[in-house]
């Protein structure tokens, strides 16, 4: 059984999920594949673990690395789930480009290499928003390229984490990517 809760971010309203295991989802209200994979029978109840996500998530609005983690329980794909324990190894304040997970990835199971573009399919359905930091994966050339939640939230998720945003370009507003 899944259970749901509300969090009201700096940037937007955020819908919790979690089950017994640990948190299964953290999206923003409107965010691309918006809770794709919550369970249809859900139930709306403040159960432990959300409030350990809420204060996490209260300290890293406010600017600071949280010094404490939450439990993840990943629900994807083989593939989805090794990204994103990968995007759990990005430290705050840092980033990776697409190409270098891919490359992790390529070592660890003995191949050549591995598509940029499949990390991305990975990166891009992330389930847990800003805990498994999605947010600090970048294009190769310094692009700030698709985000789920929109490019102007990931550009204030790194702002937040006093990351250099010089080295990127940051895609005008109405302006393709």
């Amino acid at each position: 059984m899944q259970y749901i809760s509300h969090y009201r971010s700096p940037i937007g309203n955020i819908l919790l999920a979690a089950d017994e295991i640990g948190l299964t989802g953290l999206w923003f209200e409107g965010q691309k594949y918006f809770a794709l994979y919550l369970d249809k029978e859900h139930e709306e109840k403040e159960i432990p673990i959300f409030e350990k996500v809420k204060e996490w998530l209260t300290i890293y609005f406010s600017g600071k690395e949280p010094d404490f983690t939450v439990p993840l329980h990943f629900t994807g794909t083989d593939f989805q789930n090794e990204v994103w324990e990968i995007l759990c190894t990005i430290p705050y304040g840092h980033t990776m480009t697409y190409g270098e997970i891919a490359k992790q990835i390529a070592v660890k199971k003995g191949l050549p290499r591995m598509s940029a573009q499949a990390v991305g399919g990975a990166v891009g359905h992330n389930e847990i928003s800003i805990i498994v930091p999605c947010h600090r994966v970048v294009g190769r050339n310094g692009s700030l390229t698709g985000y789920a939640g929109g490019i102007e939230k990931k550009v204030e998720l790194l702002k937040l984490e006093n990351v250099d945003m010089k080295q990127f370009s940051i895609p005008r507003k109405g302006t393709a990517l």
